[in-house]
């Protein structure tokens, strides 16, 4: 398990029975914390073998602005390059607001549900199944 404090924002990685890397993201994502996030998830991205999936558990995310969008971005295309499936679960309603504001919700559908999965109603079994 990896920690990284910072002023309230916190990453925590652990590797799941299914052998998927989870990455609990507490706090805000923003200018100042997303560079974390992006280095975290390259760096589960980076394992030989690669994990099955990586899951963003987004539970205790307080805020994301157009920077900490910028890093689920890049990690949604790092993961597709890893032929890694992304995971983002547990999105609190504002999470979800930006994402359909901005017109990027449908790249973070979860492939498992066929693109059904939406918001907070995504939930770990989701995520996994």
């Amino acid at each position: 398990m990896t920690t990284h404090p910072e002023d309230g924002f916190q990453l925590t990685t652990t590797l799941t029975d299914a052998g998927e890397a989870r990455i609990r993201i507490a706090g805000d994502l923003d200018w100042d914390t997303a560079d974390q996030l992006t280095r975290a998830a390259a760096a589960c991205l980076g394992t030989a073998p690669a994990p099955r999936g990586l899951l963003l558990d987004c539970d205790r995310l307080t805020l994301c602005d157009s920077l900490g969008l910028s890093s689920l971005l890049m990690i949604h295309r790092q993961a597709g390059e890893a032929g890694v499936r992304l995971h983002l679960v547990n999105r609190p309603a504002a999470l979800q607001r930006l994402l359909h504001i901005t017109g990027t919700d449908h790249i973070f559908m979860d492939a498992a549900e066929g693109g059904t999965a939406t918001g907070a109603e995504a939930t770990d079994d989701d995520a996994t199944g």
